[in-house]
């Protein structure tokens, strides 16, 4: 699947320490090693270790960072980001030590920027009034439009956005319905939450021109947004993969833009969606 991304002309990959327990970073550095390392942009996180254990102390981070190093078979980091921090680690302010140590890291040339996985404007715009971050990895897509406040605040400071979750956990894939059921970390949704989520999803069909279906509009609609640096869906299979490269081959239309921001605004927004 990597190598598919490449030659289809991916140059951007993120992963995380405890993606599979380090096995997502030690295949995707096995998988990286014939590519030419100044072409690709790697991008993992810390916080949440191999072990599965949550800890952003300094001296964590550092092993993360290393550790990383390590098993990407790389010398250096294009980015890493703190992996949904406590709120009060985004202060630049009260979180000094983290942030005086990934400057270190930058001076060691062991990443070349830091930043944080993000979910909320309030989060992104603390993180990026008081820190030198240069990374955010945003929780945006149709359906959670709520951080794009924070997009133009983040061109001025010249922070790249990372789009995570831009179909929406598999509802702007358009595989679940209102009957569907869900195990493990999406056992979350209640029978109330999956007819209302479902409902929603039907609507955003119904302003979908012919041209588009649904994953196509889910990526494109992300990237319509000129802060947005690139967008991360998910692909376990080749065929996802290809079903997602070929989904932003054509730019949605200015105008269906637009009807989706109103949707979200009249008709998401208000009803306060759970993640």
């Amino acid at each position: 699947m990597v190598h598919t991304a490449l030659e289809a002309g991916v140059n951007f990959f993120d992963t995380a320490p405890n993606y599979g327990a380090g096995t997502s970073e030690l295949r995707l550095g096995k998988a990286l090693q014939k590519a030419d390392r100044s072409d690709i942009i790697i991008n993992t996180k810390f916080g949440h270790t191999v072990g599965g254990n949550i800890d952003f102390s300094t001296d964590a981070i550092r092993t993360s960072v290393e550790g990383s190093l390590r098993r990407l078979q790389v010398d250096y980091l294009d980015s890493a980001i703190f992996h949904n921090p406590p709120h009060e680690l985004l202060d630049g302010n009260r979180a000094a030590a983290q942030y005086e140590l990934l400057e270190r890291l930058v001076e060691e040339g062991k990443i070349k920027a830091y930043g944080a996985s993000l979910d909320t404007y309030e989060e992104i715009k603390l993180f990026v009034e008081t820190t030198n971050g240069a990374v955010v990895e945003a929780f945006f897509n149709i359906l959670h439009q709520g951080t794009a406040r924070a997009f133009e605040l983040a061109q001025e400071r010249e922070v790249g956005i990372i789009v995570k979750i831009p179909m929406d956990s598999g509802w702007l894939s358009g595989k679940y319905g209102p009957e569907h059921t869900f195990e493990g970390v999406r056992s979350r949704w209640s029978g109330a939450d999956i007819e209302q989520r479902a409902a929603l999803v039907e609507a955003v069909k119904q302003l979908l021109e012919p041209d588009f279906q649904l994953p196509q509009a889910a990526l494109t609609f992300c990237l319509a947004h000129e802060a947005v640096s690139t967008v991360i869906p998910g692909s376990t299979q080749l065929d996802q993969l290809r079903s997602n490269l070929s989904s932003v081959e054509k730019p949605l239309p200015e105008e269906l833009v637009g009807k989706l921001k109103a949707f979200y605004q009249e008709k998401v927004r208000p009803l306060r969606l759970p993640w």
